[in-house]
């Protein structure tokens, strides 16, 4: 088939063939970047937290009349007794904070207390010698704290840690290629720590400002003595709900001068649901707005074509006289459209990398791939042709005779 007719023939119809070009077009640029965003957020919500999930509990309490810290101590202590006597859990810890969690501490990371820029920073969670086997966390090299090892520090005492694990993201940074064990580096302003073990992963909290850090954690020897405190509780298989229901019954009646709200124990599935509740939100939000474009677009095309068909009625009985068949018709037709979907694909492929360039300025965003330009093309052009092959197929299958009639 001769592509100048076909083009010829469209020129006659500037007006509406320019409209589906840029339907088209701004359809690809939205949806190429669309697809981009639902692709990075679906790879948030799977991130590994380093946590094992499954058969962890967060409880978070909250003590009334603002205890001295020397009794905050003594409460802290009666709650692990406490928690580690219920039916059904493995074992526990009080910490300030916990992965996924939507804030926490962060510090500086120095080699000496005299470099002025920290090579990275990291979040700091309060731990004890319970907290690896109450998390899952994986030790990769060097050792566990010891029970020895584990301080208490108020609210306004200054973090001076003399040993600490650290994630393998952080020891990677800190030492390229090379052991961190044994190594020591400045948290904050305090003096040298030694790292006496690296885990395998333990995430930060959720925030766009820690991203770029987001598996560079710091686990220090301390339980925290403010009014506020996190009990993580490991459970065994399948005891998750039982425990969930009889840790805060147990808690309040060893010490009724406390608040665990309705939210303050949860699972960890549902930490994780709120910490990427926006992540989620979004997908679907542009998964809803692809769907959209493409539908439009595509009730575009059926629109343009049957309307096309209707005014050419006695053009295609003239050339069903002259021996053309119904292959012919439906391949003009279908042929008509590539070169209006190509021209939209053309400037919209454009277009695309100019939003996402426009993302990448504003909001920071990672660079576009051509897979996806490549993928949006593709699509766009095979809905194209199925949007089409309808109204075609029905001006193939006019007769001679039929088609040559005066509308």
């Amino acid at each position: 088939m001769q592509i100048r007719p076909i083009a010829s023939a469209l020129l006659h119809h500037k007006g509406g063939t320019l409209l589906i070009v840029l339907q088209i077009a701004l359809t690809l640029a939205i949806v190429c970047n669309a697809l981009f965003i639902i692709h990075a957020r679906v790879a948030r919500l799977s991130r590994p937290s380093g946590v094992d999930e499954a058969d962890v509990l967060v409880v978070q309490n909250q003590w009334l009349g603002d205890p001295a810290p020397q009794q905050i101590q003594a409460l802290m202590a009666s709650d692990l007794q406490t928690l580690r006597r219920l039916s059904g859990v493995v074992d526990v810890y009080a910490s300030n904070g916990f992965p996924l969690s939507d804030g926490g501490w962060s510090k500086g990371v120095r080699y000496t207390m005299e470099q002025r820029t920290p090579a990275s920073a990291t979040a700091i969670y309060f731990a004890d010698d319970h907290a690896l086997d109450t998390l899952g966390l994986k030790l990769l090299a060097g050792r566990n704290f010891r029970a020895d090892e584990i301080g208490h520090m108020a609210a306004r005492d200054s973090l001076l840690p003399r040993v600490i694990l650290i994630t393998k993201a952080l020891a990677d940074r800190l030492f390229p290629g090379g052991h961190a064990v044994g190594k020591q580096i400045c948290i904050g302003g305090a003096p040298p720590s030694t790292i006496i073990g690296v885990v395998a992963r333990m995430q930060t909290w959720i925030g766009n400002y820690s991203e770029a850090w987001m598996e560079h954690s710091t686990l220090v020897p301390f339980r925290l003595l403010t009014s506020g405190t996190v009990y993580l509780v490991r459970v065994q298989p399948g005891m998750l709900e039982r425990v969930a229901r009889a840790a805060p019954q147990a808690l309040f009646t060893a010490n009724p001068l406390r608040v665990i709200g309705p939210g303050d124990v949860k699972t960890y599935a549902q930490v994780r649901a709120s910490a990427y509740k926006k992540d989620r939100g979004m997908a679907i939000l542009m998964g809803v707005i692809c769907a959209v474009l493409l539908a439009t677009t595509a009730a575009g095309i059926v629109g343009l074509t049957s309307f096309w068909v209707a005014q050419r009625r006695q053009q295609i009985g003239v050339r069903r006289a002259l021996g053309a068949t119904r292959g012919d018709i439906l391949e003009y037709f279908c042929m008509e459209n590539l070169l209006i979907s190509v021209a939209g694909v053309s400037v919209g492929t454009l277009l695309a990398l100019a939003v996402n360039a426009l993302l990448v300025d504003r909001f920071e965003m990672q660079r576009l791939s051509l897979a996806y330009v490549v993928t949006g093309i593709v699509v766009l052009l095979l809905l194209g042709q199925l949007a089409v092959f309808v109204p075609a197929w029905r001006a193939s299958r006019l007769s001679p005779l039929k088609a040559g009639r005066t509308v």
